[in-house]
């Protein structure tokens, strides 16, 4: 049976409309609406200025920086906005730590190189932590996770797992939305054993000190076990600009500039641990 949880819906008025929820910058060139998930700290969000900020928008502050024939204009949505948005022609550009899949690729344009490497892993309770280490340890003690999205990455990458281990599946219940707002919560209290997610999710929001969820940072811990390629999500109207980023975002990871961006935004690069020659 589906499982289905309430979530907290986080209001964002007129967030993709008009005023001053998007940055123009005003050296011309053609304008392309790039969206960028609001709340996906520290990769995409809003600052305290209101001002468009996290890893995937700097590096796509810097590709702009580099093609004059182009002005990105930044603008804060939700997740399922961005990607039915791209999808439709609503946004030439989405922003959203993406990971790859077969499913996504038949909707947007994915250029040949990649933006990010995330790390995830398990959230679990601490008592916890010694034993559930991957995505094998939930399936083998049947362990309950957080329900996924079935748009979000990591809904695929269990389909994937239990395509891969029929005899020990992971079970996956549905979710209603991509964020599950109070999962650290679910976890701590023992509705749920762990929640398949981004490290930088859970240092954002469990182990810095302004965390929505800080005071449960003894109660809890994460286990990284992989580390996945991240995609900017190109309308499929527009090759030519993806082609131009290709060029680009090359450079930026020869003078290290990549690097600089992934220490400054979540504390550690994982690049290295990505599978070369693999769109995961």
């Amino acid at each position: 049976m589906k499982t289905k949880i309430f979530f907290a819906f986080l209001i964002l008025p007129l967030l993709a409309g008009c005023g001053k929820t998007g940055e123009t910058a005003e050296s011309g060139g053609t304008v392309i609406k790039v969206a960028y998930a609001v709340a996906g700290r520290p990769i995409t969000y809003t600052d305290d200025d209101g001002r468009a900020t996290g890893y995937d928008v700097e590096v796509m502050r810097l590709v702009d920086e580099a093609l004059p024939q182009y002005t990105f204009d930044f603008i804060p949505t939700s997740d399922d906005d961005l990607l039915i948005g791209v999808e439709t022609g609503k946004y030439d550009v989405g922003l959203k730590n993406t990971f790859f899949t077969e499913s996504r690729a038949l909707k947007y344009i994915f250029p040949e190189e990649w933006l990010g490497a995330s790390p995830g892993g398990l959230l679990v309770r601490a008592e916890d932590a010694d034993v559930l280490k991957s995505l094998d340890d939930v399936a083998r003690l049947g362990k309950k996770l957080i329900p996924l999205s079935p748009q979000a990455a990591q809904h695929q990458l269990i389909l994937r797992y239990n395509e891969e281990h029929p005899g020990n599946p992971v079970i996956l219940s549905a979710a209603d939305s991509f964020v599950v707002q109070n999962a650290s919560l679910l976890v701590a209290e023992g509705r749920y054993d762990a929640d398949f997610n981004i490290k930088p999710s859970y240092t954002k929001n469990v182990v810095d000190a302004d965390g929505a969820y800080h005071s449960l940072n003894d109660k809890l811990a994460f286990n990284t076990f992989i580390a996945h390629k991240t995609w900017p999500l190109f309308n499929k109207n527009f090759q030519e600009l993806a082609d131009a980023y290709d060029v680009e975002i090359k450079k930026l990871k020869a003078d290290g500039k990549i690097h600089e961006l992934l220490i400054e935004f979540t504390g550690e690069d994982f690049s290295d641990k990505l599978t070369t020659g693999s769109k995961y």
